[in-house]
């Protein structure tokens, strides 16, 4: 590489340091210009609202007071109107894994507490906290109802089921029943109309769900967490569901059948499903700044229609099905639901690796092992393993690349011009065929390990299995771990330091000098040395220092026993006076072509024979 070329590369990278830091101090004064906006927006209004309600005082001489009885009235219907004034309480149903609170305002979920999880901060782990989600229906009878304007009646409570109604006048009822069952995150719900008939006209067929939920955040790394916390739902009869707003601000309108819905934080969701599918849905996901006071990470929507079909008395139930609970893969698939797939684990060919492979090995290990960092280290060498009939050869090409360096630095002196460049091939190609190395022999096999490798990739950040496992320093192996809290935040890199990512980093320079040295010293290749060497371990290291702290420790482990492998073939499997020999044998054989490299010899003669008829064009 030219000195042109190093500074060209440098001052691409301080131009790109530069701006990302630009922006990110840009965004900071608008967010700060922003707040300060809203706070006087804020002042404003109440003043103006003081000063309406002081020009306009409520006129009480028209209202009796409370003792006495009487107040305005809201809804036409006396029974549901005095329950819109009503006081809610609370109820609480429980089983070994979830609590589950109901608050007869709406009779509706109040908060989820998950059993045997904690947060991060080690207190009690909400999927959503108290008061923080409001879940109402909408349906037309007589009036537009929506169900968490009013306080339910508790007419049946008992360990493992509440019967809430909300009674009209003409003797019929709106009913809400929970069930849960033992040991289980499923929360199974019936909202029924029981002798409605003379109050929901025949030809309403059809009611509208609103669920606003508040999730909290739960985890160490709040980039981490938001980057795998998204708003999913499934068709019916798909067998993957559609994503909403992965770590970012999103909204979607679905004007067709949802079997189901998640809102899923990075290892916890809080799931719906209806037996006769919803209609069609609106949903919208909003992230909350990392220094939001409330410790808030999303806030998701979903509105939803479903369709009912009543009897001539007016009774119908509808079933529908929550899920609070973890998003663990065996779980979560034990409900045939496909609810595993809001777990990101890949596309087709990688998801199969996860699902097949991966996730398999690790269960089964995880029944005899406690300590989570052995299992990675056996898990590695498991699939280093499986993957070595590929990655042997690799090592064996690379190991014989090193060997006949000498005589390849030899032909890039010999043929050091441009116009030269297809005789400097073919007498590589010689040379390759002599020593018995085939060109696609170094690159073919590494290409092949790379679904194995993003397979691991996706598997570590969404494992709940290594949610607050520690190992050695790290405390949480499903996110970073931090040996130095910095008192400033590097862009793309963080406000940290992950030993874990920093090992790796250094283990794959290492592997990386290990592999250079083989390299020809031809100046086209100084460029992929660079990028080798220096680029690829720096980019890797402020990728991995937010991510889980188990996939760094995978990755070190994997270029630890690459190192050792390679050092392995070259120390003891490729001797270099038999590759000698054996270039002094072919040396005296007729070269026989390969068909690769008759059609590689061709396109070149083709591309020689083309620039020749340029070079005419142009004198």
């Amino acid at each position: 590489m030219n000195k042109n070329s190093v500074i060209g590369i440098v001052l691409i990278g301080v131009i790109f340091f530069g701006f990302t830091w630009y922006q990110s101090k840009q965004y900071k004064k608008q967010v700060e210009y922003q707040a300060q906006q809203d706070s006087i927006a804020r002042v404003e209004q109440e003043y103006l609202d003081s000063v309406w309600r002081a020009e306009h005082p409520v006129d009480t001489s028209s209202l009796q007071s409370a003792e006495d009885g009487v107040r305005q009235r809201i809804y036409k219907d006396t029974l549901i109107d005095n329950a819109h004034n009503a006081q809610a309480s609370l109820l609480t149903l429980e089983n070994e894994r979830i609590e589950v609170t109901f608050t007869t305002q709406g009779a509706q979920p109040y908060s989820v507490k998950v059993k045997d999880f904690y947060n991060y901060d080690s207190t009690d782990l909400y999927i959503f906290n108290p008061g923080m989600s409001q879940y109402g229906i909408t349906v037309y009878a007589g009036e537009n109802i929506n169900t968490k304007d009013f306080v339910f009646e508790v007419a049946e409570k008992t360990d493992t089921s509440v019967v809430m109604r909300l009674p009209f006048a003409g003797g019929g009822y709106i009913e809400q029943k929970y069930t849960l069952a033992p040991d289980s995150y499923s929360v199974d719900n019936d909202f029924s109309f029981v002798n409605m008939g003379n109050v929901i006209p025949r030809n309403v067929s059809m009611f509208d769900i609103d669920w606003n939920v508040v999730i909290p955040r739960m985890e160490k790394g709040y980039r981490n967490e938001k980057q795998y916390s998204k708003l999913n739902y499934m068709f019916p009869g798909e067998k993957k569901p559609e994503r909403v707003g992965v770590g970012r601000d999103d909204d979607a309108r679905v004007d067709a059948k949802i079997s189901w819905f998640a809102f899923q934080q990075q290892f916890f969701s809080a799931i719906m499903r209806a037996d006769g599918d919803f209609t069609s849905g609106d949903f919208v996901i909003r992230f909350f700044q990392e220094d939001d006071p409330s410790h808030n990470l999303m806030a998701c929507s979903a509105k939803m229609r479903t369709d009912f079909t009543a009897g001539p008395d007016g009774n119908v139930t509808v079933p529908f099905h929550f899920y609070f609970g973890p998003n663990h893969y065996r779980t979560l698939k034990d409900y045939d639901q496909h609810y595993e797939r809001i777990i990101p684990l890949g596309g087709s060919v990688i998801g199969l690796i996860s699902r097949g492979i991966i996730i398999p090995t690790f269960n089964f290990l995880g029944k005899y092992i406690a300590n989570f960092g052995i299992i990675i280290l056996i898990l590695t060498i498991f699939i280093k393993l499986i993957v070595s009939p590929l990655t042997i050869k690799s090592y064996i090409s690379s190991a014989k690349m090193a060997v006949i360096k000498p005589e390849v630095d030899k032909l890039n002196e010999k043929y050091p011009k441009q116009e030269d460049a297809l005789k400097k091939q073919q007498a590589m190609m010689e040379l390759y065929r002599r020593a018995g190395i085939s060109p696609m022999g170094g690159c073919l096999p590494m290409l092949l390990q790379l679904p194995v490798l993003y397979a691991m990739f996706r598997f570590f950040p969404a494992s709940i299995e290594l949610r607050q496992q520690h190992f050695l320093w790290a405390d949480d192996l499903s996110g970073f771990d931090s040996i130095l809290d910095l008192p400033f935040n590097i862009p793309l890199y963080g406000d940290h330091v992950s030993l874990f990512a920093l090992l790796m980093a250094i283990s794959m320079f290492l592997y990386s000098k290990m592999t250079s040295s083989q390299m020809s010293n031809d100046p086209n290749m100084a460029g992929m040395k660079f990028m080798s060497v220096w680029m690829m371990p720096v980019m890797m290291l402020f990728i991995c220092n937010n991510l889980s702290s188990g996939l760094s420790y995978y990755y070190l482990l994997s270029n630890l026993i690459t190192m050792f492998q390679t050092w392995f073939v070259k120390r003891y499997v490729v001797k270099p006076e038999k590759i000698y020999a054996q270039m002094a044998a072919a040396a005296v054989k007729p070269a026989k072509k390969s068909k690769w490299q008759q059609r590689l010899e061709e396109a070149q003669k083709m591309q020689q024979q083309m620039a020749k008829e340029q070079a005419k064009r142009r004198r």
